[in-house]
């Protein structure tokens, strides 16, 4: 039975995984635990050329700067920032140009 067969619960899925691929392992055991939802981050396909990819992409970025702490979430904090801060400005010149176009 292969873990992707209960692509809707996590935890029958999570006990496939256990079964198929982590043989040998505690389930129950915290560290197993956590190498198992890596695992599964790590074989997640989605397509990536989409705006439901691109945005679960953000979402994965983001639970792994919580997951992180520290000064790596700091520096995840600055580049969302200077990200935004991008954004922000082509969105300003665009905005300008068009205003001193139609005036």
């Amino acid at each position: 039975m292969a873990a992707t067969a209960y692509p809707d619960d996590p935890e029958k899925r999570r006990t496939a995984q256990f079964e198929d691929e982590l043989i040998g392992l505690d389930p129950n055991d915290p560290e197993a635990q956590a190498f198992a939802e890596h695992l599964e981050r790590q074989q997640r396909v989605r397509p990536s050329y989409t705006v439901e990819g691109y945005l679960s992409d953000v979402g994965d970025f983001a639970d792994s700067a919580n997951r992180l702490g520290g000064h790596y979430k700091l520096m995840a904090v600055i580049l969302v920032l200077l990200i935004l801060l991008g954004v922000t400005i082509t969105a300003w010149d665009a905005l300008v140009f068009v205003v001193t176009t139609l005036f």
